[in-house]
């Protein structure tokens, strides 16, 4: 049996009442994204091939000056050719993102109309899809009744209780629906939900903290949290710590993966040279679908993942951002359950613990923590760190705390 399926200009052939996964671009427009791909890729190469010519140049040379000149050089270049290639993966995943349709009767169609006209909202066009990893989107167009503004979290609610799945507002949705025929889009909501807590002490002889986070929702289900400590203290660490931070804000936001993010924002740095102070980066990116976080630790203090009494720590042994162009970067993963506690500090707070019983203490103390809300238990560890050091605050101290929890 064959059937063809229309909605938001999609008409695809059934067969047996199963759509096969295609390309979300026309076919067109996607041979042209994958040719720009290509050519990025050519550029790529090129700027490699200039590199091995600079390379080989560069062991013929006596005077130190020109060698770190050349040297400069050739480290630029293999940055732009990273760049490159980076630019052409993005484009690829872009143009092979696929999707299937997903059927819906005119019986259900007419009830979601109905049901959203109860709530002055009326419906005009509906269309499902599914992705690869089989998660769902819903686009729907619709507006509000003349007089009203119904909020487009309780439309959400409605549409995932008569299509028997749960769904939420994509990030870039309006809070309310309005009054002009609109397009809205709609996600399968993540298993996990989180909460974060922060606590900061400023070192005593500073006015500024040398320290910078974030909390980034780079996509739908997914959280970065990010934490880069300057070296020294003060505002020239600051401004250091928040060059980072922003900076891996705006390149995950742009779609890069964060390994790239992590190597172009080590690049900058060494590009910079002397008058760029060296900062550390600690990320950990948690997947709110499947539960899987992934740490990028350089030059930072060790991390605990906190599961009720039992504590896991992830360090790494590397040097700061900015030293060496060739990075000494891996990712660890771990997989997160119900009421787990992921805690990210700074070096201050280890250095605290040194003057006092040790920072080996560190992991007992957060197993032993019986608080539930992530600020609350934030504010915990920099107290007793503080206590350690007899209140003396030598260095910049930052405790960052995500709770992660399954939707009911």
């Amino acid at each position: 049996m064959k059937i063809i399926v229309e909605g938001c200009g999609v008409k695809k052939q059934l067969v047996n009442g199963e759509a096969p996964f295609d390309s979300v671009l026309p076919e067109y427009g996607k041979r042209k994204l994958l040719m720009y791909a290509d050519s990025f890729r050519d550029l790529a190469n090129t700027f490699t091939d200039m590199q091995k010519e600079e390379e080989d140049e560069q062991a013929l040379v006596d005077d130190r000056q020109e060698f770190l000149w050349k040297r400069r050089l050739v480290e630029n270049r293999d940055l732009m050719a990273d760049h490159l290639n980076e630019m052409a993966q993005i484009m690829t995943q872009v143009a092979e993102e696929a999707y299937k349709p997903v059927h819906i009767s005119d019986r259900k169609i007419k009830q979601l109309a109905h049901a959203l006209k109860e709530e002055d909202v009326l419906l005009k066009d509906i269309c499902m899809l599914e992705k690869e990893d089989g998660r769902k989107e819903l686009n729907i167009v619709m507006r509000a009744l003349k007089g009203t503004a119904p909020g487009v979290d309780e439309v959400g609610n409605l549409l995932s209780v008569l299509l028997n799945c749960r769904l939420m507002p994509a990030k870039n949705c309006s809070i309310f629906v309005g009054k002009e025929w609109d397009s809205y889009q709609y996600m399968d909501e993540p298993k996990f939900h989180v909460l974060t807590g922060v606590a900061k002490a400023v070192k005593e002889t500073e006015s500024v903290s040398g320290d910078n986070y974030a909390f980034v929702e780079e996509k739908e289900g997914s959280l970065t949290a990010i934490l880069s400590d300057g070296m020294g203290s003060g505002e020239k660490a600051c401004k250091d710590s928040e060059f980072v931070v922003d900076l891996i804000e705006k390149f995950l936001e742009a779609g890069f993966c964060k390994e790239t993010a992590v190597q172009m924002i080590n690049g900058s740095l060494i590009a910079v040279g002397e008058a760029q102070n060296m900062s550390t980066l600690d990320l950990c990116q948690i997947d709110l679908y499947t539960g899987v976080c992934e740490f990028i630790k350089i030059g930072s203090a060790p991390s605990y993942i906190k599961r009720e009494h039992l504590v896991d720590q992830i360090s790494a042994r590397n040097l700061p951002l900015g030293v060496f162009y060739e990075m000494d970067m891996e990712t660890t993963r771990r997989r997160l359950v119900d009421g787990d506690y992921i805690i990210m500090l700074s070096d201050g707070i280890t250095d605290a613990l040194a003057q006092g019983i040790g920072e080996d203490i560190l992991p007992e103390v957060i197993g032993k923590a019986a608080l539930k809300n992530p600020g609350e238990m934030a504010n915990y560890i920099l107290n007793f760190c503080l206590h350690q050091s007899k209140g003396r605050i030598r260095d910049d101290m930052t405790v960052m705390v995500t709770g992660i929890w399954e939707n009911c």
